[in-house]
This record gives structure tokens, C-alpha cells and sequence, in this order.
């Protein structure tokens, strides 16, 4: 009797483990219940199926702890889907965030962390018992009886099999792949099937691009040293911008300046780098991003016309597709700790002055206003306090935004410095600055936070674009600055950058397009946007990428009209 006694209580302790893994599994099923659009047939195949499989699976072996242990990849995405949702209050586990884990250097990833401390803290209480117990259970040899155990694994089936059953109305209903896109965590193993396949293809990029020539040519030669400076920033958005209409003093030093011209209605392509940044240094677009492997990029167009070419980044080489087409350059430079983009103009100033006879093309990339941003500038440019380190929270909100500010006065400080010293050489030269993305800074009732969400907001996609030349360059080239002045509120894309770069050079090929310059009096306004989305499908601006009322709103605000 005794015996009998203690194989209950196990089998009762078995159970308990269970039923406390089903119900800590299926936690972001029912949050994704909540913030994602999906049709009632969608919500319960996406209920089902997973709980079916949970339970099946926590059951194959008598012995819980085991199968529970086994299924640590779950608690794993479990975990992960959480912190997510708690930066950007909705959507699932994106091909760009597997690729960002890949792709973001430590130094990165130890910041974000260090500020996301309530949501580490969510899943560490969550899913740490649950594993402490397994582990317990496993030793202990808690058994669930045999007929508990089928009742289990039929139960599991006939939920799954009705999961299963539901997707058929919900395809009827228009929604396609249904469970590889909207139920968790079939979805999210799609989405890193996807990010494997993209890494493979950047693996083979010096293969695939052995053989591209852009066959350029320059179409006019200045009689005089050319020097153009190509500066991508990070995570600057336009609404932060002094110049753009904010309204504090985000740009002291530019907005006093009057040989500077504007491109106030220029959207980012990818709210991500790896993507954002390979499509600045490449001649293609969002609707015909696959051929970024069969085509080199920026550095090899002014190579193949005589520049020599320089790299220079204030980030470090992350294995994604930005090094490989960084590594077509002359020669490539990644600045050290501290790593302020000042450091920037000191790098190229020592270029130039060592070598005063070659033209020159420097591609800059930034680090901008990445968080963390108070790591981001000097304490000498911390205009507005308190803008220490704090928890992405609500009630830290004006310190952080005071720190991205500070980021943007930085930013203004080092575009006027390079500016100032291009206009002390004797050159014919040209700036051309555009950032990658933008950012969300908790700015509504969304409580998005960062970029690289799957849907997108109005913050992350308006980016600042400008251009300035010199005395020289005007000189020989006023009209470009005419029509640099005539495309100030042009409907474009930070495809145009790459285009514009080239235009700006005087550089001739079949992959420049004059109509996507925006220097060029020929740009085409009429041209459609269109943004990558997470599986990299290129879909027009006003079509399933996440904007809502309060964006639109913000737009126009900003005097920007979308289609």
C-alpha cells in the first residue's frame, strides 16, 4: 500500500510538471492572441496545434522530466518571442532578429541586455523553474501512469488534428500559410530555416559575383582632385532632426549653414542594417534585392574609374553582407574603442593629407544613434539632462530620449566638421549623408522601442538625407545643385543614395540610373516606394508592413503624403 502511495504522489508530481509546462509554452500563443491580425480560424489553429504538440511530446516518455529537458529549444524561443514582444509589443520572431543575433557583435548585444532587465527578468521566472524542476523530476524518477499517459497523447492528437482541420477555412479566408507564418513556433522555425538559407548566400556572394563588371566610365573630368565622402548613418530619424522640424535644437551647427540641401522625404528600404546598409552600397533595390549576390558594389564602381577607395567604419565587421562588399574597397579601416564618429573625420583628415594626388572616395559608415546612445557621444555634448543608462521603461522615457538626442547633436557636430574641412582643400568635392534607418524611442501607446521590428512605424522609416558641395564642385556643376534643391521634398527611397553618389562623380554604367539621382534634373517622381519586408519580398509602402492612424499622421505632419 505504501508502495502504491508513493507512485501516486510521483505520478501526481509527474503531472503537475506537465500541466506546468503547457501552461509556461503556451504563454506566447495567447500574448500573440492579443497583438497580431489574425482571422478567428487562425487563432485557434494556432492554439491547437501547438497545445497538442506540447502535450504529445511531454508525454512520449513515462519519465516527464526527460521529454520536458528535451524540449528546452522551446522554452528557448519561448524566451526569446517574450523579450520581443516586450521591445516591440507585437509580432513573431523575424528572419532579420535570427539574423541580427548573428550578425551583432557582443559589445552590442551586452547593452541592450542591460537595459531590457524587467523583461530578462519575466523569462528567467518563467522558464528557470520550470527547467530546475525537470532537472529535479528527471532525478527523482517521476513517472506519469501508463493510462495517464495515453489519456495525454490521444488528448494531444485529437487537439492537434482540429488545429490541423482549421486551417483549411482560414486559407479559404485568404490567409496563406497559415502555419508557417501565424502559428508559434512553427512560424518562427520557418523564419530561421530562412536565415540559414540568407547566410548561405552570403557565403557564396565571392562566387556568384566573381565575373560582374559595371563597365563605367567617367562622363567629365573636373581638371582638379575630386574627394566625396558617402556617409551612412545609424538608426538617425528624421523626427529627431532640428532641421526636419523637431523642435529642439538637435542641429546647432548645420542648421545655421546655407550651402546645404535637404531630401526631407527619403524612406528607408529595411528598418534593418545588414539589410538597410548592403542596399546603400549596392546599385539594387528592395523589388530586385536577390541580386545583391550577382552584383559588387559602390567600392568597385569608383575603383573600375580610378578613385581609390576607402572603408571606414566606427562598426565592427559583423560577418553579414555590409564586410563582404566593404571588402571591395582600396583599403578598409574599423576604429577602435572609443569608437566616437569623430574619429571618423581624424581617419580620413590623415588620408588625404598623406596622399594629395589621387582621387578619393571615402564610404563612412557611422555608429551613429545606436543604442546604447549616452555610449554613442563625449560627455561634452550631453546638451540635455538626465541622459544616463536606464531601464527601457516608461517612466525612464525623457532620459532616454534626452541620451538619442544627445546622439543627433553629435551626429551634427561631425557632418559640420567634415564639412568645414572638405571646404579647406583645394578639391572638387561633395558630402552626401543619408542613415540607414530610423528608431522608435517609446513614442506611443505601442511602446515600440529600437528598430528591426517586423512591422514597422513612421520613426523608423523617415530618414534624414543631405548634400553639400564645395565652392569647386559648384563651380563646375551648378546644376546638380538646382536640381539637389528642386528634389528637396522628392518622393524617393534610400535607393536613390547609390545612384546619387554616382551621379554626383560623373560615373556613366548601365547599373546608373539619373532618374533615381537626386542631383540629377531627370529624377523621376513618379517613381513607386517599396519596402523588404521579413522574408525579403519588396511590398509597396502603403501595404502590410504595420503602419497604423497615428503614423500616418506623423507623415503628414512631417509634410510627407504616402501613397
Amino acid at each position: 500500500m505504501k508502495r502504491f502511495r508513493i507512485k501516486a504522489k510521483k505520478s501526481h508530481k509527474a503531472l503537475a510538471l506537465l500541466a506546468w509546462f503547457l501552461l509556461t509554452a503556451m504563454i506566447p500563443n495567447l500574448v500573440l492572441v492579443g497583438t497580431e491580425h489574425y482571422c478567428g480560424w487562425s487563432i485557434l489553429a494556432g492554439l491547437l496545434m501547438p497545445l497538442g504538440f506540447y502535450m504529445i511530446a511531454g508525454s512520449c516518455i513515462r519519465r516527464t522530466g526527460a521529454p520536458v529537458l528535451l524540449m528546452v529549444w522551446v522554452m528557448v524561443l519561448c524566451a526569446f518571442q517574450i523579450v520581443l514582444l516586450y521591445l516591440f509589443g507585437n509580432s513573431i520572431i523575424a528572419t532579420d532578429m535570427f539574423i541580427n543575433v548573428l550578425t551583432t557583435n557582443p559589445g552590442e548585444a551586452s547593452e541592450l541586455l542591460a537595459n531590457i532587465s524587467p523583461a530578462i527578468a519575466i523569462v528567467v521566472f518563467i522558464y528557470g523553474p520550470t527547467l530546475l524542476y525537470a532537472v529535479y523530476a528527471t532525478h527523482k524518477r517521476y513517472r506519469i501512469t501508463r493510462r495517464m499517459r495515453r489519456i495525454v497523447v490521444y488528448s494531444g492528437l485529437a487537439l492537434f488534428a482540429a488545429g490541423a482541420i482549421m486551417l483549411i477555412p482560414a486559407r479559404l479566408t485568404g490567409h496563406r500559410q497559415v502555419f508557417l507564418k501565424e502559428v508559434f513556433p512553427a512560424n518562427v522555425l520557418y523564419n530561421l530555416k530562412l536565415c540559414f538559407s540568407e547566410q548561405s548566400r552570403i557565403g557564396h556572394y565571392a562566387e556568384t559575383s566573381a565575373g560582374f563588371t559595371y563597365n563605367a566610365s567617367r562622363k567629365d573630368n573636373p581638371n582638379k582632385r575630386e574627394i566625396y565622402v558617402y556617409m551612412i548613418g545609424e538608426a538617425a530619424r528624421a523626427s529627431s532632426w532640428q532641421m526636419f522640424g523637431y523642435e529642439r535644437a538637435t542641429n546647432p551647427l548645420l542648421s545655421r549653414r546655407n550651402d546645404i540641401y535637404l531630401f526631407r522625404n527619403v524612406l528607408t528600404q529595411s528598418n534593418t542594417t545588414h539589410k538597410s546598409v548592403p542596399l546603400f552600397l549596392s546599385s539594387v533595390c528592395a523589388e530586385n534585392r536577390a541580386e545583391i549576390y550577382n552584383r559588387k558594389g559602390l567600392a568597385e564602381l569608383f575603383s573600375e574609374t580610378g578613385f581609390k577607395t576607402y572603408f571606414i567604419s566606427n562598426q565592427q565587421p559583423q560577418g553579414a553582407m555590409v564586410d563582404l562588399l566593404a571588402n571591395e574597397a582600396d583599403e578598409r579601416i574599423y576604429i577602435g574603442a572609443p569608437r566616437y564618429d569623430l574619429q571618423l573625420l581624424s581617419m580620413m583628415r590623415r588620408i588625404i593629407e598623406s596622399d594629395d594626388d589621387a582621387d578619393l572616395l571615402f564610404i563612412l559608415h557611422c555608429y551613429g544613434s545606436h543604442f546604447s546612445y549616452n555610449e554613442r557621444y563625449p560627455r561634452e555634448f550631453a546638451a540635455f539632462v538626465p541622459d544616463e543608462n536606464a531601464d527601457i521603461t516608461k517612466a525612464n522615457v525623457q532620459t532616454i530620449i534626452n541620451a538619442y538626442d544627445n546622439s543627433i547633436v553629435y551626429t551634427d557636430t561631425v557632418i559640420n566638421g567634415i564639412i568645414d574641412y572638405l571646404a579647406s582643400l583645394d578639391a572638387c568635392s561633395s558630402l552626401l549623408y543619408c542613415s540607414d534607418h530610423g528608431e522608435d524611442i517609446l513614442d506611443d501607446a505601442r511602446g515600440r522601442f529600437l528598430h528591426a521590428s517586423p512591422t514597422v512605424t513612421y520613426y523608423q522609416i523617415h530618414v534624414p538625407g543631405l548634400v553639400w558641395f564645395s565652392n569647386d564642385y559648384l563651380h563646375r556643376y551648378p546644376e546638380r545643385a538646382v536640381a539637389a534643391k528642386s528634389n528637396e521634398w522628392a518622393a524617393t527611397t534610400t535607393h536613390s543614395m547609390f545612384h546619387t553618389i554616382a551621379d554626383l562623380a560623373s560615373i556613366a554604367s548601365d547599373y546608373v540610373d539619373e532618374s533615381v539621382s537626386l542631383v540629377s534634373g531627370n529624377f523621376d517622381k513618379t517613381a513607386p516606394r517599396y519596402y523588404l519586408n521579413d522574408h525579403n519580398e519588396a511590398v509597396p509602402y502603403d501595404a502590410g508592413i504595420g503602419l497604423n492612424a497615428h503614423d500616418m499622421e506623423q507623415f503628414a505632419a512631417h509634410g510627407i503624403t504616402m501613397p
